[in-house]
C-alpha cells in the first residue's frame, strides 16, 4: 500500500506539503469523484471485510468503491500518512421511513483537527447527502456547499447533521413519487458523539449490514458517484443523474430504468466499475434498517 498509488487512483496531482484545509479539501473532492459509494459486493457473491489491506486492494487496485467503513477507513489512512491529526467517530444514521435514528452505530466518519479546529470528513455517505467539503465541527452554523446547506447542531454532547436541499425539477414525471426522491426539503442525516472509535468497533455492523434481511444494503444494490456538477446513482435498475443548481435554487433530477443487460455496461461507462462476479440487481421498497 502506498500513497502514490492512491493518488493515481483519485487523480490528485496537487501539493502535499501543507497539512492545511485547502489541501484536505482537494484530496477529499478527488476521492468522492473517483471512488464510488457502493455495496455491490453483497450482490455479486463477494464478502465485505474491514481489513485495511483488503480495502486498499479493492478500492485502489481493483478500482472499485465501497461503503463508509471502506471509503472513510481508506481516507483516514491516507490523511494520517500525510501527517494530519485524524480519528474515527461512529454515527447513527437517520431512517426517514421509521422517523428515527438507528439503534446501532453503523456509520464510520473521520474527524480531522487543523490549527485547533475540528472538521468532519465523510467520504462514505453517497447520493445527495454526500458532503463535498470538510465540515467545521461547530453547532448551529449554516455551511453551504454545492449539494445544499449542511448544518451541525449539538445537544448534551451529541452532534446532529442535517441538510437542506433545493427544489427539484423532475422531467420524467413517472418518477415524481419515487422512493428514491427525498420528499422533505430539510432532512436529518445522522447523529454522533466525539468518542474516538476504532475500525474493530464496526465488525459486528459490517457483518449485520451485509447479511440481515432487514438491512438497507441487502434490499438495494447501490452505486453512487459524485461528479463535478452533481452525482449519479444506480439503485437496482434505476439510474439517477442529478445536476445541482441547474436553475436558480433548483436541482435537475433525471431518471431512467435500465434493462438487465444494460446494468453492468452502465456500471462500466458511468462509474468505471467492472465486477468480478455476476451482479444481481435489487431494489426492494418498504421499511428497512440502516
Amino acid at each position: 500500500m502506498n500513497l502514490e498509488e492512491y493518488f493515481a487512483r483519485t487523480g490528485y496531482k496537487g501539493s502535499l506539503e501543507k497539512q492545511d484545509l485547502e489541501t484536505l479539501t482537494a484530496i477529499f473532492q478527488h476521492h468522492i469523484r473517483a471512488v464510488p459509494f457502493e455495496n455491490l459486493s453483497i450482490h455479486c457473491g463477494e464478502k465485505i471485510t474491514l481489513d485495511l489491506e483488503h480495502v486498499y486492494n479493492k478500492l485502489v487496485r481493483k478500482k472499485r468503491g465501497g461503503w463508509c467503513m471502506e471509503n472513510n477507513q481508506l481516507l483516514g489512512w491516507v490523511l494520517r500518512g500525510l501527517g494530519y491529526n485524524t480519528s474515527f467517530l461512529g454515527a447513527y444514521v437517520y431512517n426517514p421511513h421509521q422517523n428515527t435514528y438507528a439503534t446501532i452505530m453503523t456509520h464510520l466518519i473521520v474527524k480531522v483537527v487543523i490549527d485547533d479546529k475540528a472538521y468532519i470528513v465523510d467520504g462514505g455517505f453517497g447520493v445527495s447527502y454526500q458532503m463535498w467539503q470538510p465540515m467545521e465541527l461547530v453547532s448551529g452554523k449554516d455551511q453551504p456547499q454545492a449539494p445544499g446547506v449542511f448544518r451541525f447542531t449539538e445537544k448534551n454532547d451529541i452532534w446532529y447533521l442535517e441538510k437542506e436541499r433545493r427544489k427539484q425539477y423532475i422531467p420524467n414525471q413517472n418518477f415524481s413519487n419515487s422512493d428514491l426522491l427525498e420528499k422533505k426539503e430539510c432532512r436529518k442525516v445522522y447523529m454522533f458523539s466525539l468518542e474516538p472509535r476504532t475500525v474493530e468497533d464496526f465488525s459486528f455492523q459490517c457483518t449485520y449490514l451485509q447479511t440481515s434481511p432487514d438491512s438497507l444494503f441487502t434490499k438495494k444494490s447501490i452505486c453512487a458517484l459524485q461528479t463535478s456538477h452533481g452525482f449519479r446513482a444506480l439503485i437496482g435498475w434505476t439510474l439517477t443523474e442529478t445536476t445541482y443548481n441547474y436553475k436558480e435554487n433548483m436541482d435537475l433530477v433525471e431518471f431512467v430504468t435500465l434493462e438487465d443487460e444494460e446494468v453492468e455496461k452502465t456500471l462500466k461507462e458511468k462509474f468505471n466499475i467492472t465486477l468480478g462476479g455476476k451482479l444481481v440487481p435489487i431494489n426492494v421498497k418498504g421499511p428497512y434498517t440502516i
